[in-house]
Protein backbone atom coordinates (compact mmCIF):
# COMPACT_ATOMS: atom_id res chain seq x y z
CA UNK A 1 0.00 0.00 0.00
CA UNK A 2 1.37 3.41 -0.89
CA UNK A 3 1.83 5.93 1.89
CA UNK A 4 0.50 8.97 0.07
CA UNK A 5 -2.30 10.39 2.22
CA UNK A 6 -1.67 12.60 5.26
CA UNK A 7 -3.09 9.89 7.57
CA UNK A 8 -0.89 7.18 6.06
CA UNK A 9 2.20 9.38 6.28
CA UNK A 10 1.35 10.24 9.89
CA UNK A 11 1.17 6.55 10.79
CA UNK A 12 4.21 5.54 8.74
CA UNK A 13 6.64 8.21 9.92
CA UNK A 14 5.31 9.31 13.31
CA UNK A 15 3.40 6.26 14.55
CA UNK A 16 0.12 8.05 15.30
CA UNK A 17 -3.23 6.66 14.17
CA UNK A 18 -5.02 10.00 13.88
CA UNK A 19 -4.52 13.76 13.97
CA UNK A 20 -5.34 15.85 17.02
CA UNK A 21 -7.29 19.06 17.41
CA UNK A 22 -7.21 21.13 14.20
CA UNK A 23 -4.12 19.47 12.68
CA UNK A 24 -6.11 17.77 9.91
CA UNK A 25 -7.91 20.97 8.93
CA UNK A 26 -4.66 22.96 8.90
CA UNK A 27 -2.87 20.35 6.80
CA UNK A 28 -5.72 20.17 4.27
CA UNK A 29 -5.80 23.98 4.10
CA UNK A 30 -2.06 24.20 3.40
CA UNK A 31 -2.17 21.35 0.85
CA UNK A 32 -4.80 23.34 -1.04
CA UNK A 33 -2.28 26.17 -1.36
CA UNK A 34 -3.87 28.43 1.26
CA UNK A 35 -1.97 30.46 3.85
CA UNK A 36 -2.41 29.70 7.58
CA UNK A 37 -1.72 31.33 10.94
CA UNK A 38 -1.53 28.63 13.62
CA UNK A 39 -1.75 29.52 17.33
CA UNK A 40 -1.45 26.31 19.31
CA UNK A 41 -0.17 25.53 22.83
CA UNK A 42 3.31 24.10 23.18
CA UNK A 43 3.35 20.33 22.88
CA UNK A 44 0.16 20.02 20.79
CA UNK A 45 1.92 19.23 17.52
CA UNK A 46 2.35 22.48 15.60
CA UNK A 47 5.29 21.10 13.64
CA UNK A 48 3.21 18.33 12.06
CA UNK A 49 1.14 21.04 10.39
CA UNK A 50 4.00 21.71 7.95
CA UNK A 51 5.90 18.41 8.18
CA UNK A 52 3.02 16.33 6.82
CA UNK A 53 2.38 18.74 3.88
CA UNK A 54 6.11 18.56 3.16
CA UNK A 55 5.91 14.78 2.86
CA UNK A 56 2.72 14.88 0.75
CA UNK A 57 4.22 17.48 -1.59
CA UNK A 58 7.42 15.44 -1.94
CA UNK A 59 5.29 12.45 -3.02
CA UNK A 60 3.29 14.54 -5.46
CA UNK A 61 6.23 16.47 -6.86
CA UNK A 62 9.66 14.89 -6.24
CA UNK A 63 12.26 17.57 -5.60
CA UNK A 64 9.84 20.00 -3.98
CA UNK A 65 10.99 21.60 -0.74
CA UNK A 66 9.41 22.91 2.45
CA UNK A 67 11.55 25.70 3.89
CA UNK A 68 11.30 26.36 7.63
CA UNK A 69 12.46 29.65 9.12
CA UNK A 70 13.46 29.06 12.72
CA UNK A 71 14.96 31.56 15.18
CA UNK A 72 17.33 29.35 17.14
CA UNK A 73 20.14 27.07 16.04
CA UNK A 74 19.42 24.52 18.80
CA UNK A 75 15.75 24.44 17.80
CA UNK A 76 16.41 23.60 14.17
CA UNK A 77 19.11 21.07 14.98
CA UNK A 78 16.81 19.14 17.31
CA UNK A 79 13.88 19.20 14.89
CA UNK A 80 16.01 18.24 11.91
CA UNK A 81 17.62 15.34 13.77
CA UNK A 82 14.24 14.09 14.98
CA UNK A 83 12.97 13.95 11.40
CA UNK A 84 16.15 12.29 10.13
CA UNK A 85 15.80 9.62 12.82
CA UNK A 86 12.34 8.87 11.39
CA UNK A 87 13.68 8.40 7.90
CA UNK A 88 12.67 11.81 6.57
CA UNK A 89 15.11 13.67 4.32
CA UNK A 90 15.56 16.83 6.40
CA UNK A 91 18.51 19.01 7.28
CA UNK A 92 19.54 22.45 8.53
CA UNK A 93 22.06 25.03 7.40
CA UNK A 94 23.38 27.54 9.92
CA UNK A 95 26.51 29.08 11.39
CA UNK A 96 27.23 26.08 13.64
CA UNK A 97 28.41 24.10 10.59
CA UNK A 98 31.97 24.25 9.32
CA UNK A 99 32.47 25.64 5.84
CA UNK A 100 32.99 22.25 4.22
CA UNK A 101 29.72 20.86 5.62
CA UNK A 102 27.80 23.99 4.61
CA UNK A 103 29.18 23.77 1.08
CA UNK A 104 28.20 20.10 0.84
CA UNK A 105 24.66 20.90 1.96
CA UNK A 106 24.41 23.78 -0.51
CA UNK A 107 25.40 21.38 -3.29
CA UNK A 108 22.88 18.75 -2.21
CA UNK A 109 20.19 21.41 -1.84
CA UNK A 110 20.82 22.72 -5.36
CA UNK A 111 20.62 19.28 -6.95
CA UNK A 112 17.25 18.46 -5.35
CA UNK A 113 17.99 16.66 -2.08
CA UNK A 114 16.02 17.31 1.12
CA UNK A 115 12.28 17.50 1.67
CA UNK A 116 12.50 19.87 4.66
CA UNK A 117 15.19 22.48 5.26
CA UNK A 118 15.60 24.56 8.43
CA UNK A 119 17.37 27.93 8.27
CA UNK A 120 17.36 31.25 10.09
CA UNK A 121 16.24 34.36 8.17
CA UNK A 122 19.87 35.56 8.32
CA UNK A 123 20.84 32.76 5.91
CA UNK A 124 19.25 34.81 3.11
CA UNK A 125 22.20 37.22 3.40
CA UNK A 126 24.53 34.53 2.00
CA UNK A 127 24.92 34.48 -1.78
CA UNK A 128 25.89 30.79 -1.78
CA UNK A 129 22.58 29.95 -0.13
CA UNK A 130 20.61 32.22 -2.46
CA UNK A 131 22.21 30.53 -5.47
CA UNK A 132 21.35 27.06 -4.13
CA UNK A 133 17.79 27.81 -3.03
CA UNK A 134 17.08 29.44 -6.41
CA UNK A 135 17.37 25.98 -7.96
CA UNK A 136 14.44 24.63 -5.91
CA UNK A 137 10.66 24.74 -6.03
CA UNK A 138 9.51 25.92 -2.60
CA UNK A 139 6.03 24.48 -2.00
CA UNK A 140 5.62 25.72 1.56
CA UNK A 141 7.32 28.37 3.67
CA UNK A 142 6.87 27.67 7.38
CA UNK A 143 7.64 30.43 9.88
CA UNK A 144 8.29 28.82 13.26
CA UNK A 145 8.03 30.91 16.45
CA UNK A 146 6.21 33.49 14.32
CA UNK A 147 5.89 35.97 17.21
CA UNK A 148 9.54 36.83 16.43
CA UNK A 149 8.24 38.54 13.26
CA UNK A 150 6.27 41.17 15.16
CA UNK A 151 7.74 44.19 16.85
CA UNK A 152 4.87 43.76 19.33
CA UNK A 153 5.90 40.18 20.02
CA UNK A 154 7.83 39.42 23.20
CA UNK A 155 10.88 38.04 21.31
CA UNK A 156 11.22 40.40 18.35
CA UNK A 157 14.12 39.62 15.97
CA UNK A 158 15.01 42.35 13.45
CA UNK A 159 15.94 39.86 10.72
CA UNK A 160 12.48 38.33 10.94
CA UNK A 161 11.07 41.54 9.50
CA UNK A 162 12.63 40.50 6.18
CA UNK A 163 9.99 37.79 5.76
CA UNK A 164 8.05 39.69 3.06
CA UNK A 165 11.27 40.09 1.05
CA UNK A 166 12.10 36.42 1.58
CA UNK A 167 8.62 35.31 0.46
CA UNK A 168 8.90 37.41 -2.69
CA UNK A 169 12.35 36.02 -3.49
CA UNK A 170 10.95 32.48 -3.12
CA UNK A 171 8.03 33.20 -5.46
CA UNK A 172 5.44 33.86 -2.72
CA UNK A 173 4.89 30.22 -1.71
CA UNK A 174 2.07 28.92 0.49
CA UNK A 175 2.96 30.22 3.95
CA UNK A 176 2.17 28.84 7.39
CA UNK A 177 3.09 30.88 10.48
CA UNK A 178 3.16 29.04 13.81
CA UNK A 179 3.40 30.16 17.42
CA UNK A 180 2.14 29.33 20.88
CA UNK A 181 2.00 32.98 21.92
CA UNK A 182 0.44 35.77 19.88
CA UNK A 183 -2.10 38.35 20.96
CA UNK A 184 -4.55 39.65 18.36
CA UNK A 185 -2.38 42.76 17.99
CA UNK A 186 0.72 40.62 17.46
CA UNK A 187 -1.08 38.46 14.88
CA UNK A 188 -2.14 41.52 12.87
CA UNK A 189 1.47 42.72 12.80
CA UNK A 190 2.66 39.26 11.72
CA UNK A 191 0.30 39.38 8.73
CA UNK A 192 1.60 42.79 7.74
CA UNK A 193 5.25 41.82 8.14
CA UNK A 194 4.93 38.72 5.97
CA UNK A 195 3.09 40.68 3.28
CA UNK A 196 -0.42 39.24 3.59
CA UNK A 197 -3.73 40.85 4.45
CA UNK A 198 -5.96 39.29 7.11
CA UNK A 199 -8.37 37.99 4.47
CA UNK A 200 -5.52 36.15 2.67
CA UNK A 201 -4.50 34.06 5.67
CA UNK A 202 -6.76 31.84 7.80
CA UNK A 203 -6.39 31.83 11.57
CA UNK A 204 -6.43 28.46 13.34
CA UNK A 205 -6.48 29.32 17.03
CA UNK A 206 -6.46 26.42 19.48
CA UNK A 207 -6.33 28.81 22.42
CA UNK A 208 -3.78 28.51 25.17
CA UNK A 209 -5.43 26.19 27.68
CA UNK A 210 -3.27 23.45 29.20
CA UNK A 211 -5.63 21.65 31.63
CA UNK A 212 -2.91 19.55 33.29
CA UNK A 213 -0.84 22.55 34.41
CA UNK A 214 -1.30 23.98 37.91
CA UNK A 215 -0.36 27.67 37.92
CA UNK A 216 0.83 29.05 41.25
CA UNK A 217 2.18 32.48 42.18
CA UNK A 218 4.08 32.63 45.48
CA UNK A 219 4.53 36.24 46.64
CA UNK A 220 7.86 36.63 48.43
CA UNK A 221 9.59 39.56 50.02
CA UNK A 222 13.14 39.06 48.80
CA UNK A 223 15.74 36.61 47.55
CA UNK A 224 16.34 34.99 50.94
CA UNK A 225 12.68 33.93 51.05
CA UNK A 226 12.99 32.45 47.57
CA UNK A 227 16.07 30.49 48.66
CA UNK A 228 14.20 29.04 51.61
CA UNK A 229 11.20 27.99 49.47
CA UNK A 230 12.97 26.59 46.42
CA UNK A 231 14.27 23.22 47.76
CA UNK A 232 10.80 22.24 48.92
CA UNK A 233 9.24 23.22 45.58
CA UNK A 234 11.70 21.35 43.36
CA UNK A 235 11.52 18.24 45.55
CA UNK A 236 7.71 18.21 45.86
CA UNK A 237 6.75 14.49 46.05
CA UNK A 238 3.38 15.23 44.40
CA UNK A 239 5.23 15.92 41.14
CA UNK A 240 8.10 13.47 41.48
CA UNK A 241 9.31 11.14 38.76
CA UNK A 242 10.06 13.82 36.17
CA UNK A 243 12.34 16.74 35.44
CA UNK A 244 12.46 20.28 36.81
CA UNK A 245 13.51 23.59 35.23
CA UNK A 246 14.15 26.70 37.34
CA UNK A 247 14.30 29.86 35.21
CA UNK A 248 16.31 33.01 35.98
CA UNK A 249 16.62 36.41 34.30
CA UNK A 250 20.19 37.05 35.45
CA UNK A 251 23.19 34.72 35.40
CA UNK A 252 24.56 36.12 38.64
CA UNK A 253 21.28 35.31 40.43
CA UNK A 254 21.35 31.78 38.98
CA UNK A 255 24.88 31.31 40.30
CA UNK A 256 23.91 32.42 43.82
CA UNK A 257 20.98 30.01 43.85
CA UNK A 258 23.21 27.23 42.55
CA UNK A 259 25.67 27.77 45.40
CA UNK A 260 22.83 27.73 47.92
CA UNK A 261 21.29 24.52 46.55
CA UNK A 262 24.68 22.80 46.52
CA UNK A 263 25.19 23.77 50.17
CA UNK A 264 21.84 22.11 50.93
CA UNK A 265 22.74 18.94 49.06
CA UNK A 266 20.39 19.48 46.12
CA UNK A 267 22.05 18.10 42.96
CA UNK A 268 21.51 20.05 39.75
CA UNK A 269 23.13 21.34 36.57
CA UNK A 270 23.30 24.91 35.24
CA UNK A 271 22.71 26.31 31.76
CA UNK A 272 23.43 29.90 30.71
CA UNK A 273 25.12 31.97 28.02
CA UNK A 274 28.46 32.40 29.82
CA UNK A 275 29.13 28.65 29.63
CA UNK A 276 31.13 27.29 26.66
CA UNK A 277 29.04 25.74 23.90
CA UNK A 278 30.32 22.21 24.62
CA UNK A 279 29.27 22.54 28.27
CA UNK A 280 25.80 23.80 27.30
CA UNK A 281 25.45 20.87 24.88
CA UNK A 282 26.50 18.41 27.58
CA UNK A 283 24.02 19.86 30.08
CA UNK A 284 21.20 19.72 27.53
CA UNK A 285 22.03 16.10 26.68
CA UNK A 286 22.17 15.12 30.37
CA UNK A 287 18.79 16.72 30.92
CA UNK A 288 17.23 15.04 27.89
CA UNK A 289 18.57 11.61 28.86
CA UNK A 290 17.43 11.93 32.47
CA UNK A 291 20.97 11.86 33.88
CA UNK A 292 20.22 15.34 35.26
CA UNK A 293 16.67 15.98 36.40
CA UNK A 294 17.04 19.52 37.77
CA UNK A 295 18.45 22.38 35.73
CA UNK A 296 18.87 26.04 36.69
CA UNK A 297 18.73 28.02 33.47
CA UNK A 298 18.30 31.34 31.75
CA UNK A 299 15.47 31.58 29.26
CA UNK A 300 17.44 30.27 26.27
CA UNK A 301 17.16 26.79 27.76
CA UNK A 302 14.12 24.84 26.62
CA UNK A 303 13.73 26.22 23.10
CA UNK A 304 13.55 23.16 20.93
CA UNK A 305 13.67 20.72 23.84
CA UNK A 306 10.91 18.19 23.38
CA UNK A 307 10.91 16.44 26.76
CA UNK A 308 7.54 15.11 27.76
CA UNK A 309 8.00 14.53 31.50
CA UNK A 310 8.96 17.96 32.84
CA UNK A 311 6.88 18.01 36.02
CA UNK A 312 7.82 21.38 37.51
CA UNK A 313 8.77 24.75 36.00
CA UNK A 314 9.80 27.47 38.45
CA UNK A 315 10.33 31.14 37.67
CA UNK A 316 12.77 32.27 40.34
CA UNK A 317 12.71 35.76 38.82
CA UNK A 318 9.88 37.65 37.16
CA UNK A 319 9.51 37.08 33.39
CA UNK A 320 9.28 40.18 31.21
CA UNK A 321 5.87 39.40 29.75
CA UNK A 322 2.89 37.06 29.81
CA UNK A 323 4.08 35.72 26.44
CA UNK A 324 7.52 34.79 27.82
CA UNK A 325 5.95 33.27 30.94
CA UNK A 326 3.52 31.18 28.89
CA UNK A 327 6.23 30.05 26.48
CA UNK A 328 8.33 28.76 29.39
CA UNK A 329 5.60 27.07 31.42
CA UNK A 330 4.55 25.42 28.15
CA UNK A 331 7.54 23.09 28.53
CA UNK A 332 5.88 21.41 31.51
CA UNK A 333 3.62 18.37 31.26
CA UNK A 334 3.72 17.72 27.54
CA UNK A 335 2.76 14.10 28.31
CA UNK A 336 -0.55 15.32 29.73
CA UNK A 337 0.31 14.35 33.30
CA UNK A 338 -0.28 16.81 36.19
CA UNK A 339 2.54 19.35 36.39
CA UNK A 340 3.16 22.46 38.46
CA UNK A 341 4.31 25.93 37.42
CA UNK A 342 5.46 28.22 40.23
CA UNK A 343 6.40 31.87 39.96
CA UNK A 344 8.28 33.26 42.99
CA UNK A 345 7.14 36.87 42.72
CA UNK A 346 9.17 39.57 44.42
CA UNK A 347 8.39 43.16 43.49
CA UNK A 348 12.11 43.99 43.48
CA UNK A 349 12.45 41.80 40.35
CA UNK A 350 10.46 44.35 38.38
CA UNK A 351 13.46 46.69 38.40
CA UNK A 352 15.50 44.11 36.49
CA UNK A 353 12.84 43.83 33.81
CA UNK A 354 12.48 47.63 33.63
CA UNK A 355 16.22 47.77 32.94
CA UNK A 356 15.84 45.16 30.18
CA UNK A 357 13.13 47.32 28.59
CA UNK A 358 15.47 50.33 28.63
CA UNK A 359 18.23 48.31 26.97
CA UNK A 360 15.97 46.96 24.23
CA UNK A 361 14.57 50.40 23.38
CA UNK A 362 17.32 52.92 22.54
CA UNK A 363 15.93 56.40 21.98
CA UNK A 364 16.46 58.61 18.94
CA UNK A 365 19.33 60.46 20.62
CA UNK A 366 21.21 57.18 21.16
CA UNK A 367 20.81 56.17 17.51
CA UNK A 368 21.99 59.63 16.43
CA UNK A 369 25.09 59.47 18.67
CA UNK A 370 25.90 55.96 17.45
CA UNK A 371 25.55 56.91 13.79
CA UNK A 372 27.72 59.99 14.23
CA UNK A 373 30.39 57.99 16.06
CA UNK A 374 30.53 55.33 13.35
CA UNK A 375 30.78 58.00 10.64
CA UNK A 376 33.27 60.34 12.30
CA UNK A 377 35.47 57.80 14.10
CA UNK A 378 35.02 54.72 11.97
CA UNK A 379 38.71 53.80 11.98
CA UNK A 380 38.80 53.74 15.79
CA UNK A 381 35.53 51.77 15.91
CA UNK A 382 37.15 49.10 13.76
CA UNK A 383 40.38 49.15 15.77
CA UNK A 384 38.94 49.08 19.30
CA UNK A 385 35.63 47.32 18.76
CA UNK A 386 32.33 46.94 20.57
CA UNK A 387 33.36 47.71 24.17
CA UNK A 388 35.16 50.90 23.16
CA UNK A 389 32.14 52.08 21.16
CA UNK A 390 29.90 51.38 24.15
CA UNK A 391 32.16 53.46 26.42
CA UNK A 392 32.00 56.42 24.02
CA UNK A 393 28.21 56.33 23.87
CA UNK A 394 27.45 56.21 27.57
CA UNK A 395 29.30 56.47 30.85
CA UNK A 396 26.59 55.20 33.17
CA UNK A 397 27.34 51.50 33.25
CA UNK A 398 29.47 48.99 31.37
CA UNK A 399 26.41 46.72 31.64
CA UNK A 400 24.27 49.04 29.49
CA UNK A 401 23.20 46.86 26.54
CA UNK A 402 21.51 49.41 24.27
CA UNK A 403 24.32 49.08 21.73
CA UNK A 404 23.58 45.36 21.34
CA UNK A 405 20.03 46.34 20.35
CA UNK A 406 20.95 49.31 18.18
CA UNK A 407 23.52 47.70 15.85
CA UNK A 408 21.15 44.98 14.52
CA UNK A 409 18.49 47.66 14.00
CA UNK A 410 20.94 49.75 11.96
CA UNK A 411 21.64 46.66 9.89
CA UNK A 412 17.94 45.88 9.43
CA UNK A 413 17.35 49.40 8.10
CA UNK A 414 20.32 49.20 5.71
CA UNK A 415 22.38 51.80 7.57
CA UNK A 416 25.43 49.55 8.02
CA UNK A 417 26.91 46.78 5.86
CA UNK A 418 25.99 43.82 8.06
CA UNK A 419 24.87 42.56 11.49
CA UNK A 420 28.25 41.52 12.90
CA UNK A 421 31.70 43.09 13.34
CA UNK A 422 33.39 44.48 11.37
CA UNK A 423 30.55 45.03 8.83
CA UNK A 424 28.27 46.56 11.48
CA UNK A 425 30.77 49.41 11.92
CA UNK A 426 30.69 50.40 8.22
CA UNK A 427 28.03 53.06 7.58
CA UNK A 428 26.48 53.02 4.09
CA UNK A 429 23.36 55.18 4.61
CA UNK A 430 21.76 57.89 6.74
CA UNK A 431 19.50 57.08 9.67
CA UNK A 432 15.94 56.33 8.51
CA UNK A 433 13.06 58.43 9.91
CA UNK A 434 11.84 55.49 12.03
CA UNK A 435 15.01 55.54 14.13
CA UNK A 436 14.80 59.31 14.64
CA UNK A 437 11.12 59.49 15.56
CA UNK A 438 10.62 59.52 19.33
CA UNK A 439 6.90 58.79 18.95
CA UNK A 440 7.54 55.55 17.05
CA UNK A 441 10.35 54.44 19.33
CA UNK A 442 8.40 55.47 22.41
CA UNK A 443 5.36 53.46 21.35
CA UNK A 444 7.31 50.21 21.30
CA UNK A 445 8.81 50.97 24.71
CA UNK A 446 5.36 51.76 26.08
CA UNK A 447 4.02 48.43 24.86
CA UNK A 448 6.94 46.58 26.41
CA UNK A 449 6.08 48.30 29.70
CA UNK A 450 2.44 47.31 29.30
CA UNK A 451 3.45 43.68 28.88
CA UNK A 452 5.44 43.83 32.10
CA UNK A 453 2.50 45.48 33.89
CA UNK A 454 0.34 42.58 32.71
CA UNK A 455 2.63 40.29 34.74
CA UNK A 456 1.89 42.40 37.82
CA UNK A 457 -1.83 42.08 37.11
CA UNK A 458 -1.42 38.33 36.65
CA UNK A 459 0.30 38.07 40.04
CA UNK A 460 -2.58 39.91 41.68
CA UNK A 461 -5.31 37.91 39.92
CA UNK A 462 -7.70 36.58 42.56
CA UNK A 463 -9.79 34.53 40.13
CA UNK A 464 -8.83 31.82 37.67
CA UNK A 465 -5.34 32.56 36.35
CA UNK A 466 -5.93 30.45 33.26
CA UNK A 467 -8.94 32.60 32.45
CA UNK A 468 -6.68 35.65 32.80
CA UNK A 469 -4.37 34.13 30.17
CA UNK A 470 -7.31 33.44 27.87
CA UNK A 471 -8.42 37.07 28.11
CA UNK A 472 -4.89 38.32 27.52
CA UNK A 473 -4.28 36.31 24.36
CA UNK A 474 -7.76 36.99 23.04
Amino acid sequence: MSNDTPQQLLKHYFGYDSFRYSQQAIIDHVLHGEHAMVVMPTGMGKSLCYQIPALVNAKRSPGSLTLVLSPLIALMQDQSQSLTDRGIDATFINSSLDRQTRTQRYERLAKGDYQILYVTPERFRKQEFLDAIAQRDINVLAIDEAHCVSQWGHDFRPDYTRIAEIRERLGNPTTIALTATATSECRADIYQQIGLSADQIKLFNEGIDRPNLKLDVEPVYDESEKLSLLPEIVCDPTYSGGSVIVYFSLIKTLQRFSDDLLSKGVDHVCYHGDLPRNVRTRVQNEFMSGDADLVLATNAFGMGIDKSDIRIVVHAETPGSIEAYYQEIGRAGRDGEPSRCVWLYAQEDLMTQMQFIEWSNPDAAFYTRLHRLLVERGEQCHAYGFDWINEQLQRRSKHDHRLATALPMLDRHGVVKGPHPPACYDVIADLPPGLQDEDILGEKKRRDQQRLYAMVQFAGEEGDRKEFLNRYFG
